[in-house]
């Protein structure tokens, strides 16, 4: 991931202003991730989705004994995860460790619901991680996170169908438009993509990728701008396909969606790096059918934005952090972690660790893709990913917003813009409400 250091540094720096409130976090107790007085492993409770996470636990415990780890797979954040933490921290019953997306992190730390990981997060830790990805999750000159892996965007597409009809990649947004027109036009059933009603963070990262800031820190100010001009061009976009019948109204990952792909009613997935072993777990009866393109863009030149991407957090309530961190450094930051979780089958995390990436391309199965070197998409579009995002205090209220009104776009009940536009509206009222300055610039 290409982001400018010092355009990320001085979003950080305002962001420490901003939230201020980050003062009121802390906790901690008397923590040791060696083995307790009584001579038994010190036992921390972990909870995550992500594909392959039970492997790496299984992994853990079988090569550590002074740490044991109970693992609890929770739905995914947006599908009920975070609600799950959130009310677990609020009733004192909280895990040890918890997975929190990048954007989802900054509301956690303005709750006070995480515990700052400084004394644990060492900087030789830092260092092989991606700075960007650091950055990410550094908040108030705090580090609140251990970053584990980055989500450039990509293309999946079956290139069998896409040869039967006689559809180029597209490379530009144009293209797309014109691969879709031509897809429904070959098989009227048959659709290139899909929107999903129920996703905001999809649209999110096509905004970034658009060159959208939505969040701006400055000062002690948060400038606040989800309907720019950028965001208008996305927005225009994917309304336009909507209204042509050139693209599905599927929810993520819902029993819908998956059909479609597996009849042919749906021939591309616009998704992240993580997608890949989705895909691959999702349809194997599909494997050596499936290609990996670079994101189209708006003028032909390679640029993403970031789709998801997971850290490890440790709950304010938590009294071994030192244990939590030294497990979620082993996942995030040594090979066998990220071996055990790609070789699980159900995983193409891109690790934020730059120099495990090799591992993590000889671990993946690339069959499913005919073999194709899937890493250097991901590699290239990391590399792309637009500088200037940054992520604010209330995404939650943000992608609530948006989710509920993109419900009603597909029936024309609402536009993306006009949905977009209460997204705006709504996080606008969210900052005012818990006291922070706010610009609105939208």
């Amino acid at each position: 991931m290409s982001r400018s250091p010092s355009r990320t540094s001085l979003a950080v720096a305002g962001a420490a202003t901003a939230l201020a409130v980050l003062t009121a976090c802390g906790g901690g107790g008397d923590d040791t991730s060696a083995a307790g007085g009584d001579g038994k492993p010190v036992s921390i409770t972990f909870w995550g989705w992500a594909k392959g996470s039970k492997e790496v636990v299984d992994a853990f415990n079988a090569s550590h004994t002074n740490i044991k780890v109970v693992y609890e797979e929770i739905p995914s954040g947006n599908a009920g995860g975070y609600a799950k933490i959130s009310n677990a921290v609020k009733a004192g019953n909280a895990p040890d460790l918890v997975s929190i997306e990048y954007p989802q992190l900054p509301e956690y730390v303005s709750q006070g619901a995480l515990q700052d990981i400084g004394p644990y997060f060492t900087e030789d830790i830092r260092k092989k991680l991606l700075p960007q990805a650091v950055e990410l999750t550094t908040l108030g000159g705090k580090n609140w996170a251990v970053p584990f892996d980055a989500s450039p965007q990509s293309f999946y597409y079956r290139k069998d169908l896409f040869a039967k009809y006689g559809v180029q990649v597209p490379k530009t947004w144009a293209d797309f438009r014109k691969a879709a027109e031509k897809v429904k036009k070959a098989d009227k059933k048959a659709r290139i993509g899909t929107f999903f009603p129920d996703d905001p963070t999809t649209f999110q990262a096509m905004a970034w990728q658009a060159g959208a800031q939505w969040y701006k820190p400055e000062g002690d100010t948060w400038k606040v701008n989800t309907t720019d001009a950028a965001t208008g061009k996305v927005a225009d976009y994917w309304q336009g396909l909507l209204d042509d019948d050139l693209i599905r109204a599927n929810a993520s990952f819902s029993p819908e969606w998956t059909n479609s792909l597996k009849n042919g009613g749906t021939i591309g997935y616009l998704g992240a790096a993580w997608g890949a072993g989705v895909l691959k777990g999702t349809l194997p009866e599909q494997s050596g059918k499936w290609a990996v393109a670079p994101m189209p863009s708006w003028d032909g030149k390679p640029a993403s934005g970031m789709l998801g991407g997971s850290t490890f957090a440790v709950p304010k309530t938590s009294e071994k952090a030192g244990a939590a961190v030294e497990f979620a450094t082993w996942m995030s930051t040594t090979e066998a972690g990220i071996k055990a979780r790609i070789e699980s089958g159900t995983s193409s995390a891109f690790p934020a660790a730059a120099s495990l990436r090799p591992v993590a391309k000889k671990a993946f199965d690339a069959d499913f893709y005919g073999g194709e070197d899937i890493y250097q998409v991901f590699e290239d579009a990391a590399a792309s990913i637009g500088p200037d995002w940054s992520w604010g205090p209330t995404t939650g209220t943000t992608n609530t917003t948006m989710k509920d009104q993109f419900g009603k776009v597909a029936s024309g009940g609402t536009t993306v813009g006009a949905a977009v536009q209460a997204g705006h509206d709504a996080t606008v009222a969210e900052l005012k409400k818990r006291g922070l300055k706010v610009e609105d610039a939208g």
